[in-house]
């Protein structure tokens, strides 16, 4: 009996983390990009009801061109942003979810090919705070 609380609880605690979870909202994967040259990085977080605390997004890219890409989670690649996170609505509100966009610049030194463009993201959720970090990538063609 003791069995269904307990999943109960692991589901909505892994509902909450779930909903704090982001998504690169630009550029889409796959997306042509010049090395040496300037991108918009948008971070979206779903809306979300239960309390958190952004703390920290590291941006990074690494070439694929010669070789498999890494897991974000293993290693970013050339760091092109690390620092802090708040992410708000557009005004006046339009369907966006909470973003912010960081403007980046691919490295002139990147291989030209397939490249992976890794997010490192870092929370507090809920009223204990628990720490939570997640990764995303997308792919992107160096030009």
């Amino acid at each position: 009996m003791k069995f269904f609380p307990a999943v109960a609880a692991l589901s909505a605690f892994l509902a909450g983390v779930s909903a704090q979870s982001i998504n690169i909202g630009y550029p889409q994967d796959g997306a042509t990009v010049q090395a040496g040259s300037n991108l918009t990085v948008e971070i979206d977080r779903p809306n979300t009801l239960s309390g958190s605390t952004e703390i920290a997004v590291v941006i990074g890219v690494q070439s694929c061109a010669s070789s498999p890409c890494h897991s974000p989670a293993d290693g970013l690649g050339n760091i092109l942003y690390n620092g802090g996170y708040k992410p708000q609505y557009n005004q006046p509100p339009d369907s966006k979810p909470p973003h912010q966009n960081f403007t980046v610049t691919i490295p002139s030194t990147l291989a030209k090919g397939k490249a992976l463009l890794g997010v490192a993201h870092m929370t507090l959720i809920g009223a204990g705070a628990a720490p939570i970090l997640e990764t995303r990538n997308i792919t992107l063609n160096v030009v």
